[in-house]
């Protein structure tokens, strides 16, 4: 038959065959090889015309394996261990919306080969997961990413759920972005307020209609407690719910049985000094505001101690739960 591709392009196709059916348990013999250049490209070649483009292949750096049962891509640029890590962190992400997270995991899955892609049942569940549904997600990070390169003021709305459980508008911001930050499963976008000369962490897939402008930005090392940039150690254990107020000295007595997950929050720049068998002092740096309602979720594992005025409010907001529940 006549090819439906030139030769010469048979070199690039082997080696798209093999990426796509080959792997250790399923090598490909030469043969096979000529089935599937003719099947699916229309190029006929002999066999020794495909044992010299392996060959090449080979001398090119890439890991065939060659065998008496055939040849493999031994090496990918992602092990599926790693892929899998991938599609669930895609599958898991709240932020990104169902739609895209299936074609993120369509496009992970194409790093890979056929016998991959059977594995991976979790690409058809991805509509039953907590997504957001806000699609303007992705173009907000280019924009945002473009604002920064180009050092100007962004405008957005910034919207909330509502009872029926739909994003609605509720005011116009006009910022200095700064920052993407990953934090909690959650994109948040670290920027000036340029109204309320403030530094505010706005949820990404809660804005729409975002926008560029042509003021200048106002540059983050002019501002008070950011003259040497963004301290993202800060960032990642002080404030545990991204809220702005300054990190203070906090000290709280708690079971030794949630270390875990003390340091799960806030990292291993705490000092922990064992008080008995049963607990333990924790002193640390982080915003009280955040402090407040972790201190509150962990209320039957942990007692602040320090400072009084922290202690004062979650005595007030136990006093205002127990009235719901008289």
């Amino acid at each position: 038959m006549d090819s439906l591709e030139p030769k010469k392009l048979a070199l690039i196709r082997i080696l798209q065959i093999l990426k796509k059916y080959s792997d250790f348990d399923h090598p490909l013999t030469q043969e096979e090889i000529a089935d599937h250049l003719e099947r699916e490209y229309g190029i006929v070649i002999e066999r020794k015309a495909i044992s010299r483009n392996l060959s090449l292949l080979k001398e090119a750096g890439y890991e065939i394996e060659s065998n008496r049962s055939g040849s493999y891509l031994e090496e990918r640029e992602f092990e599926d261990a790693e892929l899998h890590m991938l599609i669930d962190g895609v599958l898991s992400s709240k932020h990104i919306p169902a739609k895209h997270s299936k074609d993120l995991i369509e496009k992970l899955c194409n790093m890979s080969n056929q016998y991959f892609r059977s594995h991976v049942k979790n690409i058809f569940s991805v509509n039953d997961w907590s997504k957001t549904d806000n699609q303007a997600m992705f173009y907000n990070i280019e924009l945002v990413d473009d604002a920064i390169e180009r050092s100007r003021q962004i405008e957005f709305d910034y919207n909330k759920y509502g009872l029926d459980k739909k994003l609605h508008r509720t005011t116009t911001h006009r910022a200095s972005p700064y920052q993407l930050i990953l934090h909690n499963q959650r994109y948040y976008l670290m920027a000036f307020n340029e109204r309320w000369h403030n530094i505010a962490y706005y949820r990404l897939d809660h804005i729409t209609n975002m926008s560029v402008t042509d003021a200048v930005l106002t540059p983050i090392r002019t501002l008070e407690g950011y003259e040497n940039g963004i301290d993202y150690k800060t960032l990642s254990t002080a404030l545990p719910y991204m809220y702005t107020d300054k990190p203070q000295p906090v000290e709280l007595i708690a079971d030794i049985g949630i270390v875990d997950q003390i340091i799960d929050w806030f990292g291993t720049d705490i000092h922990l000094q064992k008080l008995d068998e049963n607990r333990i002092k924790v002193t640390l740096k982080v915003s009280l505001l955040a402090m407040e309602f972790w201190a509150m979720q962990y209320l039957n594992s942990v007692e602040v101690t320090k400072p009084e005025s922290l202690r004062q409010t979650i005595k007030k907001n136990l006093s205002a739960a127990m009235q719901k529940y008289q």
